[in-house]
């Protein structure tokens, strides 16, 4: 019996996971990875790091990306609610500068399995919210390279209605479009 639902997003490698969550009058208890059920599902590539990172309503963080080092992630919420996106960046795929967006929670429990090629960014909708996520390679600050969240080019379509201010970081401030990203290393 599986315990993972993998669901397609259109975008190869990009995959939506749901998880049987097993709760009584007690709580709940749910496995999150398990190698075996990814591998047969075509997603074994081992994770070698796990991050958390807690931001405030309206953060937004990201598009980022690693060039020589590209992590593949495995994202969830384990507190709060995020808009969670990722970006073709293979220049080679049919699907170069296609996005998928999804709300990520922590009373939907799913996770998005974003494979190595993509880059990747969330706007926190609640008052709160903490992440996490594996990645398939370490993080190496010299190798990392981004895009402008609200590249035109791109068009990705943030729930900003209930959001009255947007927080980035200096570094995500100046990013550029995804025509202007040093395209030889992706």
């Amino acid at each position: 019996m599986t315990k993972f639902k993998f669901i397609d997003t259109g975008i190869e490698g990009l995959w939506v996971v749901e998880q049987m969550v097993f709760g009584d009058h007690r709580g709940y208890f749910m496995e999150t990875y398990n190698y075996d059920e990814f591998n047969n599902a075509g997603l074994g590539k081992p994770f070698v790091q796990d991050n958390q990172s807690r931001s405030k309503k309206g953060v937004l963080r990201g598009l980022h990306f690693q060039y020589q080092h590209p992590q593949g992630k495995l994202v969830r919420v384990i507190k709060g609610e995020v808009f969670d996106v990722a970006v073709d960046i293979r220049k080679e795929s049919k699907t170069f500068g296609q996005w998928y967006g999804i709300v990520l929670s922590d009373s939907n429990k799913r996770q998005l399995y974003i494979p190595e090629g993509f880059a990747h960014g969330f706007l926190v909708l609640s008052e709160e919210a903490e992440l996490t996520y594996k990645c398939t390679d370490y993080y190496n600050p010299e190798d990392e390279g981004g895009i402008l969240w609200n590249d035109p080019s791109i068009n990705i379509k943030w729930p900003l209605k209930k959001i009255n201010t947007i927080l980035l970081s200096e570094k995500d401030k100046k990013w550029s479009s995804i025509e202007n990203t040093n395209d030889k290393r992706l």
